[in-house]
């Protein structure tokens, strides 16, 4: 019996080392994200050593919106700059659009993340 939502192949373990080499890249070639990463772990391990899992829970999910705008904006830029290596305003449009949606993202982060390192630091 096949199943239905498999292909023959599909090893979960592959894929999650091609995440992790993914995020190694980044984390190595963009300092950005390395950065924003650092920043994140002191105040996530912080949460979790007092149990306030909602903290804990919206650090995450702004962390991780966050890598994701920045990994999509580093592809996005990498992507048009194998197609067009030449100046072309059109690529410079889409980058320009790409890194206003990791702005917005980052500047999100850095609001939650300001804002829970506070309410963490009154309870420390």
């Amino acid at each position: 019996m096949t199943r239905k939502y498999s292909t023959p192949g599909y090893h979960p373990i592959k894929k999650i080392k091609v995440v992790l080499k993914g995020l190694k890249i980044a984390v190595i070639t963009d300092f950005s994200v390395a950065y924003k990463l650092v920043l994140s772990i002191p105040i996530l391990l912080v949460a979790c050593m007092f149990y306030r899992w909602i903290d804990l829970s919206i650090i995450l999910l702004a962390t991780g919106m966050m890598l994701l705008a920045e990994l999509f904006n580093s592809a996005i830029e990498i992507l048009c700059d194998f197609v067009e290596p030449q100046h072309n305003r059109q690529i410079g449009t889409i980058k320009d659009i790409a890194a206003a949606a990791a702005g917005i993202a980052i500047f999100v982060w850095a609001a939650i993340l300001t804002i829970e390192a506070i309410q963490l630091w009154a309870i420390v």
